[in-house]
């Protein structure tokens, strides 16, 4: 049995955008959430990348990089939030896959956590539509 992970749903939820129509949470945050480096888990996925089809994983366009990064306020606009290339983004599914590819006790448990905020957030806009009907 993997250990508990305390992890507020608050928090993952603050990390999952809305990107092409689709939930997705950014490399460097799921990276952060498993306790590795995102250079780590983005080697990982590109040794397995049979693994993440374009509905699991895709990579940002200059446009949605610079939307997505313009979200953020920064004191320094040159900084690029010390990202040099786009980030990859993952969708439920490619979150799901992540425990597979890194392959730790933590990875399992955090992704556990992160599905569970994926569900609740769909359950309530589920609930939501209902009650508007």
């Amino acid at each position: 049995m993997s250990k508990e992970i305390t992890i507020p749903d608050e928090i993952i939820t603050n990390k999952i955008f809305l990107i092409r129509d689709q939930k997705v949470m950014v490399d460097r945050d799921l990276a952060e959430l498993y306790g590795v480096e995102t250079k780590y888990l983005k080697r990982q996925v590109k040794r397995n990348t049979d693994r993440f089809p374009e509905d699991f994983m895709f990579e940002l366009t200059k446009e949605e990089f610079a939307n997505w990064r313009s979200q953020f306020v920064t004191s320094n606009s040159s900084n690029k939030m010390g990202l040099r290339y786009a980030p990859y983004v993952f969708t439920e599914q490619g979150v799901a896959m992540l425990s597979s590819v890194l392959n730790s006790s933590r990875a399992i448990a955090v992704n556990i956590r992160i599905i569970r905020v994926f569900f609740k957030i769909r359950k309530m806009l589920t609930d939501n539509l209902k009650i508007k009907l």
